[in-house]
């Protein structure tokens, strides 16, 4: 049984009752065992033995501690990966060891011992979750829609149901804005596509939400993609659904089609990767001018190959409804590009180029690169003259020592980190007693011992219609700042009888909080 109290403490409890518990009577001697047996955690039987003296306390079996599978070491190296994948849950995370750790050890960032390797590479999803929780646990930031008639027509819907199992370079796109906290003036967009067969993800910033740029923007986005685009899918915005866009799509062979307004599920896959993708990167800063869409040009080119090389992502597998409840099966977690690569319909030119880049990358100096890039977004000034962009850091040491220990910061990115609210110290209402204060300081100095109750009843006799019931916390707060300033004059001695009252009547907005029935201070005490 589990033990409630110390030895130490048992053994005086024992000393304590054992005279008393052979004098008492059979009812007491139980009322006695029952509360003993309850603080010991003993059986009765050896309970009774113990009170009568016939057996000395002991303590409580336990049973050996299992040994520790995975010490410290093997922690702290799965830390640093945890680190390098830009913190992925335990699920993602176990699939992407196989890939991560070859390309740490390949550019030289981690020697990993063979038998921490070898648990590494062995652990559960469950155990790599169990073995950052501490870590997880330090580390823990409507926009309205606008529609056109335009081109409705001429372009077909598709739901999220009509997407079936597409060949590679069936895409949704988006537009992200990055307006802050005002839909006001002029302000950058990030353009997100996001393949559905294998969830690979391309961004790229625009200066201004312009069909034409949208258009540009794509051109680009269409040769970079390691698949052939075959249909786009958008949602109903001006800057999608114009003569420009379809002209495009018809030129190229580009199938194109719409979601439904108002229904954003239509759109699932693009936007899981708006807040998984952008937002993760960028958060919800407000973004202006040329030097932020070029800042956000260069990280967008490391987060890309960060994301569909070194990120793994869930996709549903199929999804079933019982009555209210839907049940849903998801696939491995995989990386786009592992997925890409057992794609039977995949050009083999394609993947066998995969294959080279995806061994030639480093994760920790394209993590490296993101980081610094989102620095580089938080100092850029509003106005002012253009600001240069940081060099490429080229040695890694420095940043790779700091995985170790980034997590006892909390948040890394500093593109979620919150500016602090300044302290509001003036009123944002009338004070309805600003007018009777005086007259309610005298009576104070004449009655000192009168609640707020007291003296609000008092107004409402004497001025009728001119208090509601909701202002009696407001002469509670006036009230109590009043007695704190006749308190310190009482101890200090400095402050007189009409500086209190000033004093009270200013910080009356302060709304301190109230401590129920104080002690009230006379002045003639």
């Amino acid at each position: 049984m589990e033990t409630k109290i110390t030895k130490s403490a048992r053994a005086e409890l024992v000393r304590a009752l054992h005279d008393r518990y052979k004098s008492a009577s059979r009812a007491e001697k139980v009322r006695m065992l029952n509360e003993f047996a309850a603080l010991s955690g003993y059986h009765r039987k050896y309970a009774i033995r113990v009170l009568n003296g016939a057996a000395e306390p002991r303590e409580p079996a336990q049973l050996p501690a299992r040994p520790r599978l995975y010490d410290e070491a093997t922690r702290q190296a799965l830390i640093v990966l945890w680190e390098a994948s830009d913190r992925v849950c335990g699920k993602r995370l176990k699939p992407l060891l196989a890939v991560l750790v070859p390309a740490m050890e390949r550019h030289g960032h981690m020697n990993l011992d063979p038998a921490i390797r070898s648990k590494m590479l062995g652990m559960s999803a469950s155990t790599i979750d169990r073995l950052l929780r501490d870590t997880k646990s330090v580390t823990r930031a409507d926009r309205p829609r606008r529609n056109m008639l335009g081109l409705r027509r001429i372009v077909p819907v598709r739901t999220f149901g009509d997407w079936k199992d597409p060949l590679p370079g069936s895409m949704e796109m988006d537009l992200v804005g990055h307006c802050g906290d005002v839909i006001r003036g002029s302000y950058v967009h990030s353009l997100v596509l996001t393949d559905i067969a294998s969830g690979w993800t391309e961004c790229t910033p625009l200066v201004a939400r312009d069909g034409t740029l949208v258009v540009e923007a794509l051109e680009r986005v269409r040769t970079a993609l390691p698949f052939p685009l075959r249909a786009l899918d958008t949602d109903n915005g001006s800057e999608f659904l114009n003569e420009t866009m379809v002209r495009y799509c018809t030129n190229h062979g580009i199938e194109l089609t719409r979601s439904r307004p108002y229904l954003k599920n239509d759109q699932a896959w693009i936007e899981q990767k708006n807040g998984a993708v952008v937002r993760k990167l960028i958060g919800y800063r407000r973004l202006e001018g040329i030097a932020a869409a070029q800042a956000l040009a260069r990280l967008y080119a490391a987060s890309r190959l960060f994301v569909n090389f070194f990120q793994p992502s869930f996709k549903l597998a199929e999804k079933t409804r019982n009555g209210a409840r839907v049940n849903k099966r998801y696939l491995p977690p995989q990386t786009p590009c592992e997925r890409l690569l057992l794609n039977e319909n995949m050009d083999p030119m394609m993947i066998a180029k995969l294959r080279g880049v995806a061994e030639s990358l480093d994760p920790l100096y394209l993590l490296e690169e993101v980081r610094t890039m989102q620095r580089h977004l938080v100092e850029i000034p509003e106005s002012g003259p253009p600001f240069p962009l940081p060099q490429r850091n080229q040695d890694l040491t420095s940043f790779l020592a700091s995985l170790s220990t980034a997590w006892r910061a909390g948040e890394v990115r500093p593109t979620h980190y919150r500016k602090p609210r300044p302290p509001r110290c003036y009123r944002t209402r009338p004070d309805p007693f600003e007018s009777v204060w005086p007259e309610l300081c005298q009576l104070l100095e004449t009655y000192p011992d009168q609640t707020g109750l007291e003296l609000f009843e008092y107004l409402q006799t004497k001025y009728p219609q001119c208090y509601r019931p909701n202002q009696l916390r407001t002469l509670q707060r006036r009230l109590k700042t009043w007695r704190t300033q006749a308190a310190r004059r009482l101890i200090y001695g400095t402050h007189q009888t009409s500086q209190v009252a000033n004093e009270a009547s200013h910080l009356g907005h302060q709304r301190p909080g109230m401590n129920g029935n104080n002690m009230f201070l006379s002045p003639a005490t």
